[in-house]
């Protein structure tokens, strides 16, 4: 009998074990989800965009290029398909952080509507109109009416264009 007991308390063990394991790894993976706009900076990754209607993203003579509900955004300057990340980081082993500080946060509780993304050539992204920007980890969040986020993957204070577009010579369209 005692090895019956035995070998039940091993097998709860490692059942409390597996149980433990799979929660840890859901945790891994959960990332906040926020109403309305939403950009994720996704850890040498892309900026994943997110509306509950199309976000409208312009090229700097205004065309429409996508109108969409979630697209990602290369934020490495790297990929072959810019303004579209198509996974380039990954092969380059780019190194981004995802965290950041915001001092320009806005209420944007009493603020409806869409969110237009304009690709500056040789530049940032111009946003315009209600969103959260947030880290996949959700320790970084700030909400928005109008922001800058870099593209040429230079920027010292990334998410966010500090113009390093410039000194490094970025060009795209």
């Amino acid at each position: 009998m005692a090895k019956l007991d035995n070998s039940v308390d091993k097998s709860v063990d490692k059942s409390v074990e597996k149980t433990a394991e799979k929660m840890a790894e859901k945790t891994k993976t959960n990332k906040p989800v926020y109403s309305g706009n939403s950009i994720m900076v996704r850890p040498d990754g892309p900026l994943i965009c997110k509306g509950e209607v199309n976000i409208t993203l312009l090229n700097s003579e205004g065309e429409v290029i996508l109108e969409d509900k979630e697209f990602a955004l290369c934020r490495c300057g790297l990929s072959n398909s810019k303004p579209f990340c198509d996974g380039t980081h990954k092969k380059e082993g780019v190194q981004s952080p995802q965290n950041f500080n915001d001092e320009r946060e806005e209420d944007i509780t009493a603020t409806e509507g869409t969110l237009t993304i304009t690709v500056k050539t040789n530049a940032m992204y111009s946003i315009k109109g209600a969103m959260t920007i947030f880290s996949r980890d959700g320790l970084s969040k700030t909400t928005r009416t109008k922001a800058a986020l870099c593209r040429c993957g230079h920027s010292e204070e990334k998410p966010f264009c500090d113009s390093s577009h410039k000194k490094c010579c970025f060009t795209a369209k």
